[in-house]
C-alpha cells in the first residue's frame, strides 16, 4: 500500500464547516455546525502509470501489460516530419516472430520536455491492434498524433499546451516494454484548446513533484 501515490492522503480527514441551520422553519435543536470529509489529490498528474514510472516504484504488472501464444517483432519506426507544426503521422513494421497466428496491441507513448509545465516520464498517445497476424506475416501500423495528444494543461492559462522543446515517442508492448524510440522537436508553444476556469481549489496544497 505505501507503493501507491495516494498513501499519504486518502482517505483524507474530518473536518468542521458551517453549516447553517438545517431546520427551514428556524426551529429545533439542529446544530449550525456540520462534519465533512476532506481529501486532498496530492498526486496531481501523477496518476496510475505515470506514477510509478516517474518515480521508478516497480510493479507486477505494468500498464499496457499482456501475454500472447506467439511474439512480435517491432522495427522501422518513422515519423512524418522532425518539427512537430500541430499533426504527425506515426508509423511501425510489426512482424509475428512466433509459430502460431496471433493479434498485437501497439501502443504509442510520448515523453514531453517539463519546461514550465510538470510532466510525468511517459503518456500514452495512442494504440491499436493488428489484424490476425500468421508466423512470418507483417504489418505496418500508422497513429495519428494531434497536438491535444502531446499537451498538457496549464493552470495559469487554463489551456492545454504542447510546450516548445524536444520530445521522444515510444513503440512498444506496455509502457516499460518499450520496442523503438523517435525523436522530435516543437519549435514554440502550441495551445490546443483554451478552457474555462471551473472547480479551482479554494486554497493551496503540497502536490507531489519528483526530485
Amino acid at each position: 500500500y505505501d507503493d501507491t501515490p495516494t498513501a499519504k492522503s486518502f482517505p483524507g480527514h474530518a473536518v468542521e464547516q458551517d453549516g447553517g441551520n438545517n431546520n427551514p422553519s428556524g426551529q429545533g435543536g439542529f446544530s449550525s455546525r456540520r462534519q465533512q470529509w476532506e481529501t486532498v489529490y496530492s498526486e496531481d498528474i501523477y496518476v496510475g502509470y505515470r506514477y510509478y514510472n516517474t518515480f521508478n516504484v516497480p510493479v507486477a504488472y505494468e500498464f499496457g501489460y499482456g501475454l500472447s501464444y506467439t511474439t512480435f517483432d517491432y522495427s522501422n519506426l518513422k515519423l512524418s516530419s522532425d518539427n512537430f507544426t500541430g499533426e504527425m503521422t506515426v508509423s511501425v513494421d510489426i512482424k509475428n516472430t512466433g509459430k502460431v497466428a496471433g493479434r498485437a496491441v501497439a501502443e504509442v507513448y510520448e515523453s514531453a520536455p517539463s519546461v514550465k509545465l510538470k510532466k510525468p516520464e511517459e503518456e500514452l498517445a495512442a494504440f491499436n491492434k493488428t489484424n490476425l497476424l500468421q508466423p512470418g506475416e507483417s504489418q505496418t501500423m500508422q497513429f495519428t498524433i494531434k497536438t491535444k495528444d502531446i499537451a498538457s494543461f496549464d493552470e495559469s492559462t487554463s489551456s492545454w499546451v504542447a510546450e516548445a522543446g524536444d520530445y521522444t515517442i515510444k513503440i512498444g508492448a506496455s509502457s516499460k516494454d518499450i520496442k523503438q524510440e523517435a525523436k522530435f522537436t516543437v519549435a514554440k508553444d502550441i495551445v490546443a484548446e483554451k478552457d474555462s476556469e471551473a472547480m479551482a481549489p479554494q486554497r493551496e496544497f503540497s502536490r507531489l513533484a519528483p526530485k
